[in-house]
């Protein structure tokens, strides 16, 4: 797995390539983590480069939703591929997390 942190003033955007599982889902959560920690709140994560995750995945979006909202902010997903939306909807996690189809209309959902 990679992931690449881009500053766009107001957002984060995190991109991440690669399977989000049991073997990376903490560097992944670390990362999120961090970003939150610098008050980086208003995070989006572009998962255009993932086409899987397990439940460690989850554990890590969930996590980060929390941590995000709870410090005023939000974590919103963007581009989730077909294989990786299925896994999100089966798991009720469409109805926790805010997904968008790009990453410029995740931008855009934010307040100015």
């Amino acid at each position: 797995m990679d992931i690449i942190v881009e500053q766009r003033t107001p957002t984060t955007v995190v991109r991440i390539t690669g399977s989000v599982d049991g073997l990376t889902a903490d560097t992944l959560m670390a990362t999120l983590q961090q970003q939150i920690d610098a008050g980086n709140t208003r995070l989006i994560a572009d998962l255009s480069g993932v086409s899987y995750t397990s439940s460690a995945g989850l554990r890590a979006l969930l996590a980060t939703v929390k941590q995000a909202r709870s410090a005023g902010g939000d974590f919103r997903l963007a581009s989730v591929m077909p294989p990786v939306h299925k896994v999100l909807e089966m798991s009720g996690f469409t109805t926790i997390l805010k997904l968008y189809p790009d990453v410029e209309l995740a931008i855009a959902s934010f307040p100015a």
